[in-house]
């Protein structure tokens, strides 16, 4: 059976890394931001979305996308517009994990009541 929280936080890391691509131009050409610099941090942001989506099979992946999501809003000392973004990726990541995290607590109570009172 699929890991919710797994695939959930995964889906939301592949969405971020979309976006944070397509903030490349913007971070160019609206707020003038070195191109060098731009690409260095909106690819650099979205390759580590992309990583850590596939290495969310070992618990810790998790701190590392709670960090990714950190990265995203401080992004917004470069592009302000980022802040609000971040932010928005942010409840959804933490909304993804805590729910995630709930669906799988019921599948297992409702294992373990299917299981009966002895176990079996």
């Amino acid at each position: 059976m699929r890991a919710p929280k797994r695939a959930l936080c995964a889906a939301m890391l592949a969405l971020e890394a979309v976006v944070l691509a397509l903030s490349v131009p913007v971070m160019i050409s609206v707020e003038d931001v070195d191109t060098g610099l731009a690409v260095g941090l909106g690819i650099g942001l979205a390759v580590l979305c992309v990583l850590t989506a596939g290495l969310l099979r070992r618990r810790w992946a998790y701190l590392l996308g709670h960090a990714v999501q950190v990265g995203v809003i401080c992004l917004g000392f470069v592009v302000p517009a980022m802040f609000l973004v971040g932010a928005m990726f942010a409840a959804l990541w933490a909304l993804a994990y805590l729910v995630g995290r709930r669906i799988e607590a019921d599948r297992a109570r409702w294992a373990a009541e299917a299981a009966g009172p002895d176990g079996v």
